[in-house]
């Protein structure tokens, strides 16, 4: 359980506190007040990364030199400090000069109106979303994940230049490769594993019985990437970037067969559910307890039906913290703790 979140410079916020209770809890208020900011500044403290920005950087409230954020997990106390110059960590008051040991505390699993992205938008928000899940299922993802981009970035600007160097650019692919190869067995394993938890979410939301969900991992190259590197020699040079790679990965929902942008828009957000819930299975099963789940305000966009069976889905003894402008869709919810959030500040009813 996350029992407390206190935040410092963090978005709008100069400062605020908040102490969470076991089961469902409801920030209300109006928009614009910073509810998101909020449930934010929780991923952010267990996870050391935004579901909304790529960088952190931009989560510094203006005037400020970097935020702070506190909070008790699970038990542990965690501190995350960062500023455009510095990042410091401490797990029980101990500074950790390594993130491994930090996040092996926190599961977390994010909705928002925007999970729509995942079902209609473009393949960097499919990988996105592989990419959060399996930092948290393997601990050495993040470092994979990091070295690739690193090499991916200087062999691009290196396949740009006026003049190409192969010496230089050739130098890039034994890292690029080892790097992306580790991500590819990770995400294909990720993804054969989430299908049957997504087709099961899918069966238990969905309005028709009938409807089968199915999940296939599409991946930016085959076979070896050394190799898929070689072979693409000549479409890298035209196209003047990287061609092959887990950057060009993609997850293919379909929908009884049909690609899922054909999807009515009911259609589409259940599927976006199916996705959450099979990460939090997922997590699950392989921690043996439930993640915590941070619901930013989807339930207003979703009927009774869709709502209640969203609630039921949840494993038993997840904690849940939740945003919402109103309340009218909680009656027959057994809500743990409500606050109001207005103005910048937070308040326990």
């Amino acid at each position: 359980m996350l029992t407390s979140l206190k935040l410092r410079d963090f978005r709008a916020f100069p400062t605020l506190e908040c102490e969470f209770a076991p089961g469902l809890n409801v920030i209300v208020g109006p928009n614009a007040q910073g509810k998101t900011s909020l449930l934010e500044a929780a991923c952010v403290l267990l996870r050391l990364q935004s579901p909304r920005s790529a960088s952190l950087s931009t989560l510094v409230r203006i005037g400020a030199n970097g935020f702070v954020l506190d909070g008790f997990y699970a038990g542990a106390h965690l501190q995350f400090y960062a500023s455009a110059r510095r990042r410091k960590l401490a797990l029980d008051s101990v500074v950790q000069t390594r993130t491994a040991h930090y996040l092996e505390r926190g599961r977390v699993v994010w909705f928002s109106n925007a999970d729509m992205a995942l079902v209609r938008g473009p393949a960097e928000e499919r990988r996105r979303y592989l990419d959060f899940l399996a930092s948290q299922l393997h601990p050495l993802y993040r470092r994979h994940l990091r070295a690739y981009e690193r090499a991916l970035r200087s062999r691009n600007q290196l396949l740009r230049a006026p003049v190409l160097r192969w010496r230089e650019i050739d130098a890039f692919d034994e890292p690029l490769a080892a790097a992306g190869n580790a991500i590819h067995a990770i995400r294909a394993e990720l993804a054969a594993e989430l299908f049957p938890d997504a087709a099961a979410a899918h069966r238990a939301i969905s309005d028709a019985a009938g409807e089968t969900l199915t999940l296939e991992y599409q991946p930016g190259h085959q076979g070896d990437l050394a190799a898929a590197l070689a072979e693409n020699r000549e479409t890298s040079v035209r196209l003047r970037q990287t061609t092959v790679g887990p950057h060009r990965d993609d997850l293919l929902l379909r929908l009884d067969g049909l690609g899922s942008d054909l999807a009515s828009e009911g259609q589409q957000r259940t599927i976006a559910l199916a996705l959450r819930l099979a990460q939090a299975a997922r997590i699950t099963r392989a921690e043996g307890r439930p993640p915590l789940f941070l619901l930013d305000d989807i339930f207003g966009e979703l009927d009774l039906r869709r709502r209640n069976a969203l609630l039921a889905a949840f494993p038993a003894g997840a904690q849940q913290i939740v945003t919402t402008t109103h309340l009218h869709w909680a009656t027959p919810v057994a809500i743990e703790r409500t606050f109001d959030l207005s103005g910048g500040t937070l308040r326990r009813r």
